[in-house]
């Protein structure tokens, strides 16, 4: 089996990469990266040295996945994954749709032609903006939790199951992700191929460059410990604010199981599936908020102080956890790294790599 990971080496794909090789030793892994990001070209290297192939080249050109030749599986991890993305001056809106959407178009194209099944990487970010932004919402021990839940359609205790509304606004990036998930089912059903939809939580663990936006945990435990400047943004400025999150390599469990079903290989335990839609997340046991990974920040290293604003930004939610309670019944899957560990892993990668923000 060859497997092609677009996005190969920002953070998930790579992780994703290494897990593939150690479990699947037969199979032939490629992948394609721009380089675009700071630092992916240390995976780069890191991944040629595991006998992983990785072509320099952009899912926007046509003719950079035609060079690649021919896989089973895709395993998209290539995209613009800010929710600032398009309206942060940083990359322009049209920027952001050629990078997920047309991106993701290329890839439909090429698994069309290959008859390859097709796996897409996709977000919680894919969600409602208005009603998540309006739950009534309560602290409790340093956090934000839902009030009234059993009045919230599709919310539960467990978190924000795949049935919710993704009525826009979603943010364009929002709004760029649930365009590919649409389109890869279309295509899936058209062109007989297998397509699975996963909407992952927030990524995180070490070697992650994490960003205020994107791999929050990762960002605020290497801030903490370089002593870069923090903010509690917005909701009060009391850093209530809560996200979960899955480390990559429990992620790469589910796609695993995933291709072995779309391959058609017999397997008793995977072959009463519900869904092609599923999230991927930590759930409500890795959920913490900025306050409580300050608290675990100042317990490992030293107190300080983190700086309050009453002001906000576009997109930001009090509370976004995800159930992930469809793929642990159809997939036998629940994350196995702890938020402890992963929180452990990204400290000890940050120690030993002091100034590892800078490369951001």
């Amino acid at each position: 089996m060859r497997i092609l990971i677009p996005g190969i080496c920002g953070f998930v794909g790579s992780e994703v990469a290494k897990v593939l090789r150690e479990t699947l030793p037969e199979c032939e892994i490629v992948g394609i990266d721009n380089l675009s990001r700071a630092g992916s070209w240390l995976n780069r290297e890191s991944l040629l040295s595991l006998g992983v192939q990785v072509h320099h080249g952009d899912v926007r050109n046509e003719s950079d996945l035609n060079a690649i030749g021919r896989a089973d599986w895709v395993v998209d991890s290539a995209a613009n994954a800010s929710v600032m993305a398009g309206v942060d001056g940083i990359a322009s809106s049209r920027q952001l749709i050629e990078h997920n959407l047309v991106g993701t178009i290329n890839l439909l194209e090429f698994c069309k032609r290959h008859s390859a099944g097709f796996i897409l990487l996709s977000t919680s970010r894919v969600y409602s903006l208005l009603p998540l932004a309006s739950l009534d919402v309560e602290v409790h021990e340093g956090a934000f939790v839902p009030k009234n839940i059993a009045e919230i359609q599709w919310v539960s205790r467990n978190g924000i199951s795949e049935d919710f509304s993704t009525t826009p606004p979603v943010s364009l990036y929002g709004a760029s992700k649930v365009a590919s998930e649409q389109l890869a089912l279309e295509y899936g059903h058209a062109f007989r191929f297998p397509v699975w939809i996963n909407r992952c939580g927030v990524m995180a663990g070490a070697g992650q460059f994490g960003k205020p936006d994107q791999g929050i945990f990762a960002f605020w435990l290497h801030s903490w410990f370089e002593q870069k400047p923090l903010s509690y943004i917005g909701f009060g400025g009391a850093g209530h604010q809560v996200r979960d999150c899955l480390h990559p390599r429990d992620l790469a469990a589910v796609l695993i199981k995933q291709m072995k079903h779309g391959s058609k290989e017999p397997n008793s335990q995977i072959a009463r599936v519900s869904s092609r839609v599923y999230n991927l997340s930590g759930g409500i046991t890795s959920a913490r908020s900025l306050a409580q990974v300050s608290q675990w920040c100042s317990n490992r290293w030293r107190l300080r102080e983190v700086a309050a604003s009453g002001g906000s930004r576009p997109f930001d939610l009090p509370w976004v956890v995800l159930d992930s309670s469809r793929a642990e019944v159809d997939w036998d899957w629940r994350p196995t790294i702890t938020i402890e560990e992963i929180m452990s892993e990204i400290a000890e990668f940050a120690e030993r790599n002091p100034d590892w923000l800078a490369g951001c």
